[in-house]
């Protein structure tokens, strides 16, 4: 890959006094609108990158990601996505992780998506899966509502339909599960910021945790108390769709343990439910193993050629 002049930062740049007008370079709206060149406030792209594999970003995100006159990233960004990006654009990463400190705060990211448009360039926000699904597309969203900035939701493949499904198990089936709830599991089941409704998780078909590593054990002793078996088929998908991808299956009891000695570390989502007996299902039919049942990430022949060369694709 040539050296480009890309330039990086690792937290929004502070705006300076006489700073520099926007090169021009117009972003291309899928609705056929122009903004950039002749703008006096640009637009600013809610961009899902997908669940994680370079190949897995939409064409609408991709096209958008590759004409951006700046991008504002989150942390779990791939750096082979990143080379999408156009050689001359501003990368600039505004990760969060999770507990970590020195995660960008949002009011910092709000003040870079608005000091940028004002500039009249085109901004994507990167956000990892979806925009709007525990990704803040909506705050972000209703914030440049109230700060008169444009702004377009491009949607991405969530973590939870992505993830599952390269891991082999069906969110939803005719036989186990004709419904799916999808549930933070950032907060402590314990602790006054949790208000979830355990007794009405306890009897959906699936559910699908995000942000659950810290709390696994919690979580299902919560819908174990509320009447849900502890014999009940569970998974943890660490780095899902990725190479390094490992999916650990137990059940509602036994799933700590599991988690525990296997130090399992995000990214990775929870699932509980029979849907995940299909994955030995599909994993016992498969003559060549799960990946010739699933060919889900291994087929790049749609991505950029610079992203085909860096796709990451699935290991089970």
């Amino acid at each position: 890959m040539p050296q480009t002049s890309r330039e990086t930062h690792t937290h929004p740049p502070t705006a300076a006094a006489g700073s520099p007008q926007p090169r021009g370079r117009a972003a291309h709206c899928p609705e056929g609108r122009f903004v950039g060149r002749f703008a006096t406030t640009g637009t600013v792209y809610l961009v899902g990158a997908g669940p994680g594999a370079t190949d897995l970003i939409t064409v609408r995100g991709l096209r958008i990601l590759q004409s951006a006159d700046v991008v504002l990233h989150d942390a779990l960004i791939s750096p082979e996505m990143l080379l999408e990006a156009a050689p001359d654009a501003e990368v600039v990463s505004v990760g969060k992780r999770g507990y970590c400190v020195g995660s960008t705060r949002q009011e910092h990211i709000n003040e870079a998506m608005v000091r940028y448009a004002r500039m009249g360039k085109s901004v994507c926000r990167l956000k990892c899966g979806d925009p709007c699904v525990f990704g803040r597309g909506g705050e972000e969203a209703e914030m440049l509502v109230h700060a008169g900035v444009p702004f377009q939701i491009v949607p991405g493949v969530t973590s939870a339909v992505g993830v599952c499904a390269a891991a082999g198990i069906p969110l939803t089936h005719r036989d186990a599960g004709q419904a799916v709830a999808l549930v933070t599991g950032h907060h402590d089941p314990d602790s006054s910021d949790c208000t979830l409704d355990w007794n009405s998780l306890a009897r959906m078909p699936a559910v699908v945790f995000y942000m659950a590593v810290r709390h696994v054990t919690k979580i299902a002793a919560r819908l174990s108390s509320s009447g849900l078996s502890p014999d009940t088929p569970v998974a943890v998908i660490e780095s899902g769709t990725l190479i390094r991808q490992r999916v650990h299956v137990a059940t509602l009891g036994t799933i700590g343990v599991v988690t525990e000695c296997a130090a399992v570390t995000g990214p990775a989502v929870f699932v509980v439910g029979e849907i995940v007996r299909f994955r030995d299902k599909l994993m016992a039919l498969a003559s060549g193993g799960l990946e010739s049942a699933v060919p889900l990430v291994n087929e790049n022949r749609g991505l950029a050629p610079t992203a085909r060369r860096k796709s990451q694709g699935v290991s089970t």
